[in-house]
């Protein structure tokens, strides 16, 4: 990644600036990371100043050690395994920083001298003394699992390599009528077309725009998603209301190689132009909720659990790959919520 990143206050808070050309694979991954936000006035991404960032951006402290020579290779070694698998960019990318941040904390052992007690301690001296996220946590569990996987004289014994404790966070869910307010706000064919395709199909923003004319099957009823997060294809109902609007649409826009493309003819339309779409609308509609793009899939699960489709057949339109993921859901739904009567009632 061609950046460059420095600690800055920003309306008074410490925050990191990042500053990289414009290109759209490097706004997709800096948008995964929590709370990145864009200034229009300065012109760069900014995250929040912490130890996870700071190590992510190499904005080590005066005392902040380095892997050792052993670990920096190893590192590379991992990041060609992890291509040969044919991992997202992404996702190897992660996995090496999270990979790192272990070694820098272990530099001063030899691989094959790194246990279990050492997993332990960055936990405990590492992660949560700088109170890291446990989904951070969780990463580098990931990352180690793989990488010890190919380390063939290791201490480490993979399987006791443990998992923090799972955050019950609940997905963020509009009502209907906040859907329908944040979709009717948008006045432009092309914005309002996006948006309603995300809500109306459970969309994930880089599904969205990776759609090309083709995978809308007019005829079946469906949408074709191809090669969606974990590499795999899934189709989606097309329900005929927003087939009307996507005709519409085709016809004035007269789209070449994506669906949705850019003011470039043939390229795809930016992520984070779809981002601020979603702010004018929200503005538009007078809705105060810190609403993403992703707001609209968890409130497509819900309202179609909420009319009584099966579990299993979300799962299967969300292309979640375990049920436990899509049983979130059920605890959001608020129809048998709604039906239960407060004894406060009969007082």
């Amino acid at each position: 990644m061609k950046f460059k990143a420095k600690i800055t206050t920003h309306k008074g808070i410490s925050r990191i600036a990042v500053y990289f050309e414009k290109n759209a694979s490097l706004i997709a991954r800096i948008k995964t990371f929590e709370d990145a936000r864009w200034s229009v006035s300065k012109k760069y991404w900014h995250l929040p100043d912490n130890e996870e960032n700071r190590l992510r951006f190499n904005l080590f402290s005066a005392h902040t050690l380095l892997p050792n020579a052993e670990g920096i290779a190893s590192i590379d070694t991992f990041k060609r395994y992890l291509l040969s698998r044919r991992y997202s960019p992404n996702t190897i990318n992660t996995y090496s920083e999270a990979l790192k941040s272990f070694l820098t904390f272990c530099n001063t052992k030899s691989l094959q001298d790194i246990n279990n007690e050492d997993v332990i301690a960055y936990n405990n001296d590492y992660i949560i003394k700088n109170q890291l996220s446990s989904s951070y946590q969780n990463q580098i569990v990931n990352a180690l699992k793989l990488f010890f996987k190919i380390v063939k004289e290791t201490s480490i014994e993979i399987d006791k390599i443990h998992r923090p404790k799972r955050e019950k966070v609940l997905p963020n869910v509009l009502s209907k009528e906040e859907v329908k307010k944040i979709l009717e706000a948008q006045t432009n064919l092309k914005h309002k077309t996006m948006l309603s395709l995300i809500y109306s199909c459970g969309l994930r923003c880089g599904e969205l725009l990776a759609l090309q004319p083709q995978h809308i099957d007019s005829n079946r009823n469906i949408v074709i998603i191809k090669n969606a997060k974990g590499k795999k294809d899934r189709i989606v109902p097309l329900s005929p209301k927003i087939l009307i609007y996507l005709r519409n649409y085709y016809k004035a826009y007269k789209p070449q190689t994506y669906l949705f493309e850019g003011q470039k003819s043939g390229a795809p339309y930016e992520a984070r132009s779809l981002q601020l779409i979603l702010k004018q609308a929200l503005q538009k509609s007078g809705i105060t909720k810190p609403v993403t793009l992703h707001w609209l899939r968890h409130s497509y699960a819900t309202h179609l659990l909420e009319s009584g489709t099966d579990l299993r057949y979300i799962q299967e339109l969300l292309g979640h790959s375990s049920s436990k993921t899509t049983e979130i859901y059920t605890h959001v739904s608020t129809k048998s919520i709604q039906l239960i009567k407060s004894p406060f009632d009969d007082l």
